[in-house]
C-alpha cells in the first residue's frame, strides 16, 4: 500500500492580506500530478483543509476542483477536519462523496469512523479522527474522566474498532508531543500558550503509522511513523527556510513502513532579504523570476521616503518591509499591501 499524507492546505487563506488561492491551485494541480505519476492507492489529508470554518465561495471551488482531479484517477481519498475547519461544513455531502471514493469525516461522535482499503497483502485500516477538544468527547462519552486533550485522545482512540490482524493508519489533527518534547512549531500555526492542547505520542502505539496534521514543518514525533507531512506552502516567513513537500508513505505486508518526500515548486516562494536600497535594487536584476517571489525585506538604510511603493519597483510581491535600525527599537514593520 502506498499513499499520499497531506495537511493544512489552508485553502483561501491571505497572509499579509495577499490572496494565497492561485498559488494553492498551482501547487494542488502539481499534487494530483505526482498522485498520478506515482501511482498511489490512497490520498490523506490530515485537517485544516481551508483557513476558516465558512470559507469563500473560491476556496470551495479550488478544493471542489482538486477532489475532481483526485476522482478521476479512481484514488480513494481520506479527509479530516482540523481546527480551522468545520467538520460538520466540510462533511456536507460526505455519503454521496463516498461513491467516488471521497471519504470526508463527519464531526466527533461515539461511532468509529473508519475506511478498510485492500492491497494484495490483505487490508489497511484507514481511523479517521478529525481535531477533537475534551468537550467534545466527553459529550460522547459522559462517563469517562476526560480532564485534557490527553485524555480525549486516549478515550477516543480506545473506542475505535482497530483490528490488531490488519494494518492500521490514524489520521488525526492535534499537537502532538513525545515525552514532553515540544516539536518545531511556526508563527501560522494554532498552539496553546503553554501546550496544555498537547497529546503524547504514546497514546498512538496500536497504530503502524500516524498521519498528523496541524503543525506546518514536516517532522517526526516520538517515533518516525507519526509524523507531520507540513503544509504545502510557505504561510509566514518563520518558515521560510523550509523545504515544502509531498509525503509518499509505503506500508508493507507487516505493517512496516517507508516514507519518501518529494519537494514542491510553488508559484512564488517565500524568503527574507536584506540589505542597502541600492544593492538590493542591482541583486532583483540578476533574480529573474525570483523577484517575483514573497518578501519579507530588511533595509539597512537609516530611512527611505516611500519604501514600500519604491522596493516594490523591483520586488512586486514584497509582503513585509522593515529597517534594521526601527527592529533594533522594537517597530512595527510595513506589511502590505499597500
Amino acid at each position: 500500500m502506498r499513499f499520499m499524507h497531506l495537511g493544512d492546505l489552508h485553502i483561501g487563506k491571505r497572509v499579509n492580506e495577499i490572496s494565497m488561492l492561485d498559488d494553492q491551485s498551482v501547487v494542488l494541480s502539481q499534487i494530483a500530478e505526482v498522485a498520478e505519476k506515482r501511482k498511489v492507492d490512497a490520498v490523506v489529508i490530515a485537517g485544516d483543509v481551508y483557513d476558516k470554518a465558512v470559507p469563500s465561495v473560491e476556496a470551495l471551488r479550488a478544493f471542489e476542483g482538486f477532489l475532481i482531479q483526485l476522482s478521476r484517477l479512481d484514488v480513494p481519498v481520506c479527509v479530516i477536519a482540523g481546527n480551522h475547519d468545520s467538520a460538520e461544513r466540510l462533511s456536507f455531502g460526505a455519503a454521496f462523496m463516498e461513491l467516488n471514493h471521497i471519504h470526508i469525516a463527519r464531526e466527533f461522535t461515539a461511532t468509529p469512523q473508519r475506511v478498510r482499503l485492500s492491497d494484495e497483502y490483505g487490508p489497511v485500516d484507514f481511523h479517521l479522527l478529525p481535531f477533537v477538544k475534551p468537550t467534545d468527547v466527553r459529550m460522547a462519552f459522559p462517563d469517562e474522566d476526560i480532564a485534557s486533550y490527553d485524555d480525549a485522545v486516549r478515550v477516543a482512540i480506545g473506542h475505535m474498532d482497530v483490528d490488531a490482524d490488519a494494518r492500521n493508519v490514524l489520521v488525526a489533527h492535534q499537537f502532538v508531543t513525545a515525552a514532553g518534547r515540544q516539536p518545531e512549531v511556526c508563527d501560522s500555526e494554532t498552539v496553546s500558550v503553554g501546550g496544555v492542547d498537547n497529546v503524547d505520542a504514546s497514546l498512538f502505539d496500536a497504530f503502524d503509522y500516524v498521519a498528523l496534521g496541524h503543525l506546518h514543518g514536516k517532522q517526526s514525533v516520538g517515533r518516525a511513523e507519526v509524523r507531520y507531512c507540513g503544509s504545502p506552502l510557505k504561510y509566514s516567513f518563520s518558515e521560510a527556510p523550509q523545504i515544502k513537500a509531498i509525503t509518499i508513505v509505503g506500508l508493507d505486508e507487516s505493517g512496516g513502513v517507508s516514507i519518501s518526500e518529494l519537494p514542491l515548486t510553488p508559484r512564488h516562494d517565500m524568503r527574507e532579504v536584506s540589505g542597502f536600497f541600492e544593492d538590493l535594487k542591482s541583486q532583483a536584476a540578476t533574480e529573474g523570476a525570483a523577484a517575483e517571489d514573497y518578501l519579507h525585506v530588511t533595509l539597512s538604510d537609516d530611512h527611505l521616503m516611500e519604501a514600500m511603493a519604491r522596493v516594490r519597483e523591483f520586488y512586486p510581491n514584497v509582503m513585509r518591509l522593515d529597517f534594521a535600525s526601527a527592529m533594533n527599537l522594537g517597530q512595527t514593520a510595513l506589511q502590505g499591501p499597500k
